[in-house]
């Protein structure tokens, strides 16, 4: 039943941030930036929020890592205000590359298929 209930806190937790992320007035943080996960801990004191953005270098990847660990104070006071909860968990933001390694799985499959498509046409 806890486990429903934490479930529940990240879900919120999650669209809240969603909305707060685009108020960040720091020039590092910008583009798409999507919250794809938030797994906060039992005693909600902890939560580690996972982002994924459109990005074009590893330096930007980092700067806006850098950027929104220094504006979690702000981020957690806001979402202090948004979300109703006891305690408001200390965010944790770490970059998730999953969007973009499906991207990439994705068009080595295209690639594959477009293989076995001249190949087969080659044979006929």
């Amino acid at each position: 039943m806890a486990s429903n209930r934490i479930g529940r806190i990240n879900e919120e937790i999650q669209r809240e941030l969603s909305a707060l992320i685009r108020t960040v007035k720091d020039p590092r943080v910008k583009g798409l930036i999507s919250i794809t996960a938030v797994d906060t801990t039992p005693d909600l004191k902890y939560a580690k929020v996972s982002i994924s953005a459109m990005v074009q270098s590893e330096q930007e990847k980092k700067d806006m890592l850098k950027a929104l660990r220094s504006a979690s104070g702000f981020i957690r006071h806001a979402l202090g205000q948004e979300v109703i909860l006891r305690a408001i968990p200390e965010l944790t933001f770490v970059f998730d590359d999953s969007i973009a390694y499906s991207v990439h799985i994705s068009s080595l499959l295209r690639e594959i298929a477009t293989e076995e498509k001249k190949g087969g046409e080659e044979e006929s």
